[in-house]
């Protein structure tokens, strides 16, 4: 028996018709796309549909910004201080808010640097084009600074149950709204040349991992600069150094990624690493 998910009309696409009327064509049918039978329909369309966008605003690869969605901007995170002060609340959730907010302004002058650079490229097409998930924090932070760079920017936003709203920088015409999670994380990993993680939660977790992984084990093939941003976080949420001392992945495996607390140190690694494996020209620094 087939199980049925959220996005599955509890419907028998068979006697859907309406009775005594036209036959309806099968692409009109709503009751039957959104039922069981035709979940391959949507998810393929999960894959031709932005695959039509892409090549229309002739997008061939990304540059990929992962991280919590909670991080504030530092503006909003020091107005939430100072109303906590005013009103004699406990400001410990406020101050932590601030210090984290750094991590948000980091993101956003490193993608909007990060679009300046690839904007100067002599391509035809739009080469490192920043692209988020689509939601608030990090992700705004990332589509913010590609938008004060006044570049094109893309938004891979997924419908959860807490309704993750899009953020106002992504541009219109790149922004995206996927059903199915794998159908988000392969374009994240089809057209990324270079990836950055801020600190983040489960999902920033597993969105590092599965294409730390892929590189790993050979399965993306394209050189693929990774770095980690945050030294004091991430050696405190995750020890991947034990990881290699009982053995369970190589010490070149730590080589993967590189990690930093500097947005200028992160732009050179990134434009760097494009200039040697994707383009013919010198990373400028900006």
């Amino acid at each position: 028996m087939t199980q049925r998910t959220k996005d599955d009309k509890a419907v028998d696409p068979a006697v859907s018709q309406p009775m005594g009327k036209a036959p309806q064509k099968a692409y009109r049918n709503l009751d039957f796309l959104e039922s069981a039978s035709a979940r391959a329909l949507r998810i393929l369309s999960e894959y031709i549909e932005p695959n039509a966008r892409f090549k229309h605003y002739k997008i061939d690869d990304t540059i990929i910004f992962f991280g919590s969605a909670r991080i504030l901007p530092r503006e909003e995170a020091e107005q939430r201080l100072k109303e906590a002060r005013d009103e004699g609340a406990d400001l410990t959730v406020a101050q932590r808010n601030l210090e984290m907010s750094r991590y948000y302004e980091a993101t956003r002058e490193l993608a909007r640097r990060l679009t300046v650079w690839s904007k100067s490229l002599p391509e035809d097409d739009r080469r490192f084009v920043v692209c988020s998930g689509g939601g608030p924090g990090i992700m705004e932070a990332a589509n913010r600074g590609a938008s004060e760079a006044r570049g094109l920017n893309v938004g891979l936003n997924i419908s959860l149950p807490m309704e993750q709203i899009d953020n106002p920088y992504i541009s219109r015409e790149l922004n995206f709204e996927f059903h199915y999670f794998f159908m988000r994380k392969f374009w994240f990993a089809y057209l990324a040349k270079a990836v950055v993680v801020m600190p983040g939660g489960f999902g920033t977790l597993d969105e590092f991992f599965e294409l730390l992984t892929l590189v790993q084990t050979g399965k993306i093939r394209k050189q693929m600069p990774m770095v980690l941003f945050g030294s004091r976080y991430w050696s405190e949420v995750i020890n991947l150094e034990a990881l290699e001392r009982y053995g369970t992945i190589n010490a070149e495996d730590l080589e993967l990624f590189f990690r930093t607390d500097s947005v200028d140190e992160a732009f050179d690694f990134i434009t760097e690493q494009l200039a040697s494996f994707a383009i013919d020209i010198p990373g400028p620094r900006l």
